[in-house]
């Protein structure tokens, strides 16, 4: 089990749309991840799970993977964040 913060840059935070691609990416990878803000954990491949985090521009996200391709998930879904969740 490995994990990771990320400060969020994107303009709107991870809502929505952005958020769409960012569960389309986490569920691309077989391993366990989650997301966390807040002391608050959910499972980064449910839509729900991840907007109810409310995750806004510069907030401070933690990533936890867990499995098999634990390292190449985290380094996907910081870089998809990091390059304003464009595919």
């Amino acid at each position: 089990m490995i994990s990771r913060d990320i400060t969020v840059r994107i303009c709107v935070g991870l809502h929505a749309r952005p958020a769409t691609f960012f569960i389309q990416k986490a569920n691309s990878y077989k391993c366990s991840i989650w997301v966390e803000k807040d002391e608050r954990r959910v499972n980064a491949k449910s839509l729900l799970g991840v907007l109810s985090l409310g995750i806004t521009k510069d907030s401070v996200i933690t990533l936890i993977a867990d499995g098999a391709d634990e390292v190449e998930a985290l380094n996907g879904l910081e870089e998809l964040i990091e390059s304003g969740l464009s595919d």
